[in-house]
């Protein structure tokens, strides 16, 4: 079995100590591959670091929840690190409309200006939409990209349509697996299983067995499980549906399948 996370911040400081033991623990239970983007400027060369270290896959983005941190310089470098790094995204980039304070506009021109970057360089984006899904659409619909992930998405049907119409996959985690997330549920049990990909968010994103404690890219393997319950089907079917859609919409994906 072979599964790929597409969304695991393996160099968070909470996986210091435990970082290596973390990660051959989720190999051997079968997660073979993961993406590991970035989230500010300030973390672009810990990124890297993942990928000699692990040879996982990287993106570089500036994510919205760190907006006090980008400075305009920041884009420059953004478009650096996408010319020389070999990334297979840009990201984490997006909207988030939940926590307060954060300045809507300022937002909404960096998102804009990560996807003219995304367009420019032919990479998919991996998008946090939290709160903010139509306001992401309609950015994406302004600015055309390849496609990419809508990380951990939590929309409704037709918002997941229209992420599936301009070529995104929909990224499902650890809300899957509590109970009273019964939208999450009945969208990953309902939608074209085409349209999912699987994801962590680790250390982020706690599953419901272990809601205390730092999520770890080992549970990829039982968010598989638990999708495979939703839509009654074989754990061998998901893993394989859910890594060859990882490897479409990030075509730049270095799956090692030996």
């Amino acid at each position: 079995m072979l599964l790929v996370d597409t969304h695991l911040h393996l160099d968070a400081a909470a996986f210091s100590g435990r970082r290596e033991q973390d990660w051959l623990e989720a190999v051997s239970g079968g997660v073979r591959h993961a993406v590991v983007p970035a989230v500010a400027a300030a973390n672009f060369e810990a990124v890297l670091a993942m990928r000699v270290q692990f040879g996982v896959d990287v993106a570089f983005g500036l994510h919205p929840l760190f907006l006090a941190q980008h400075v305009p310089e920041h884009l420059a470098l953004l478009a650096h690190y996408l010319a020389t790094q070999r990334p297979v995204a840009v990201g984490e980039c997006g909207l988030d409309f939940f926590v307060p304070g954060l300045d809507r506009a300022q937002q909404e021109e960096l998102l804009l200006a990560q996807l003219k970057l995304a367009r420019h360089f032919d990479l998919p984006v991996i998008l946090h939409i939290r709160r903010s899904q139509d306001r992401v659409l309609k950015c994406l619909r302004q600015v055309r990209v390849r496609g990419g992930i809508a990380h951990a998405f939590n929309g409704s049907e037709q918002q997941a349509q229209a992420f599936i119409d301009l070529g995104f996959c929909l990224g499902f985690g650890g809300a899957m697996t509590y109970p009273g997330s019964q939208r999450i549920r009945r969208l990953a049990a309902s939608l074209p299983l085409s349209a999912i990909v699987l994801e962590t968010d680790a250390p982020d994103m706690v599953p419901v067995w272990a809601p205390e404690v730092a999520n770890v890219p080992l549970n990829l393997l039982r968010f598989a499980e638990e999708l495979a319950l939703l839509r009654q089907l074989p754990l061998a079917e998901v893993a394989q549906a859910t890594t060859l859609n990882a490897r479409r919409v990030l075509p730049g994906l270095h799956v090692d399948e030996s």
